[in-house]
């Protein structure tokens, strides 16, 4: 699946199932909160926390409900996160393309 096409399938959920998409405000602390639980799941996974009784290793599932999301708030706003996401790489490609491979804290 496309970026595009990612769009499009969220897009198609929400009018099917959705009623509507949620406002912009909503849909960004929506966004937030799931950022919130991905954290949680790699501080336990990667990080020196544990999980607690009842939680789950749900990292994938973290990470598709922070696209979705993110996904939704794109539709909404009109972004084509193609483009964005192209002229994202594009432009760290410019500013960056020596910045890490001199590093060398990033070479130990």
């Amino acid at each position: 699946m496309t970026i595009k096409e990612a769009q499009q399938a969220v897009d198609q959920w929400i009018k099917q199932y959705g009623v509507r998409y949620f406002s912009e405000l909503t849909n960004m602390a929506v966004l937030t909160e799931e950022v919130g639980e991905l954290a949680r799941v790699i501080a336990r996974k990667y990080g020196d926390q544990s999980f607690k009784p009842g939680e789950k290793d749900n990292l994938g599932e973290e990470m598709a409900d922070v696209l979705w999301v993110l996904l939704c708030l794109a539709n909404q706003t009109g972004v084509d996160l193609t483009v964005e996401l192209n002229k994202s790489i594009e432009k760290k490609t410019r500013r960056d393309s020596r910045r890490h491979i001199d590093n060398p804290k990033l070479l130990a």
